[in-house]
């Protein structure tokens, strides 16, 4: 096991944007990779939820990932995918997968969604996945998405696995759990802050990072404050997730990523605002409201 995180800094969960046609519009991921690595931040995280992974067919999952891959070979960013569903050969398969993927450094793998398993059987899954993924696991534990989540007992066990390398923890706030993982868990372990509104809370505490969708705008800001965070400079840090807050809160005041999607096609950096049903596009006013939050 690794005596350092693997992973550490900003990572941007990109949204997958869609053309006129509804396509997949590959040379725009490409320039949102781009973007976001040249603003700093450590890598990019393909077919996250704000990817909206679960509506794209396996082809697209594969121009995705290879568009992203390419971008962090380029660039040298660090590249994780999404490959985690709520069936154990499934969530096997696609990160077998990845071993034909020049440059992943991790998977994302949620906890398994709607069957609502027992947390030993949780654990079970994720045992079986790591044990069989040719790349370390990041853990994502979502509860308010999924229907179940995993408690400090059952991270901490997991965070033992030497092909387990960290945990995208978004529980709604900092609870106790959160804090006995970010204490107890090996120096190995990356707890990455996914609750955009608690990121810096998580870092001051012992985390290495976050996976923010609200940095695909003002990217360099969140590094910062994740920077200041890391280094110890509370202040300026704060400083920064108090500019940043309303941001966050204006981008997700619908669901995920609609307004995202909204405020990057407004601003020219993606060619229709569109998500795919069952989401449905952001209204105007969300919309206006995350640009005033934006400049302000």
């Amino acid at each position: 096991m690794l005596n350092q995180p693997l992973l550490s800094g900003v990572f941007v969960p990109l949204v997958t944007p869609f053309d006129a046609s509804g396509r997949v519009d590959v040379g725009c991921l490409e320039l949102l990779a781009a973007e976001a690595l040249e603003a700093g931040a450590a890598g990019i995280v393909a077919l996250g939820t704000t990817g909206e992974a679960s509506a794209l067919d396996d082809a697209e999952r594969r121009e995705v990932v290879a568009a992203c891959a390419r971008v962090c070979a380029d660039q040298g960013g660090q590249l994780i995918v999404g490959a985690g569903t709520n069936d154990t050969r499934t969530t096997v398969a696609r990160h077998e997968e990845l071993a034909d993927v020049a440059g992943v450094v991790a998977s994302l793998a949620v906890v398994p969604y709607y069957v609502r398993p027992s947390e030993a059987g949780i654990v079970a899954h994720f045992t079986e996945v790591a044990e069989r993924s040719p790349v370390p696991l990041v853990l994502y534990n979502v509860p308010y998405r999924t229907g179940r989540g995993l408690g400090a007992d059952a991270l901490l066990q997991l965070a033992a696995h030497p092909n387990v390398a960290g945990l995208k923890q978004a529980v709604g706030g900092v609870d106790a759990d959160t804090l006995r993982v970010l204490a107890e868990a090996p120096s190995s372990f990356a707890v990455l802050g996914g609750d955009d509104a608690y990121l810096l809370p998580v870092v001051l505490m012992g985390g290495t990072g976050a996976i923010a969708a609200a940095a695909h705008v003002r990217t360099a800001d969140f590094v910062r404050m994740v920077d200041d965070g890391l280094a110890g400079r509370v202040a300026d840090a704060r400083a920064r997730a108090n500019a940043l807050l309303p941001v966050v809160l204006a981008l997700f005041a619908e669901p995920n990523p609609a307004v995202i999607k909204g405020v990057l096609h407004t601003q020219g950096r993606i060619p229709t605002p569109d998500v795919r049903l069952p989401l449905t596009n952001a209204s105007t006013s969300a919309v206006e409201d995350a640009l005033a939050a934006i400049a302000r």
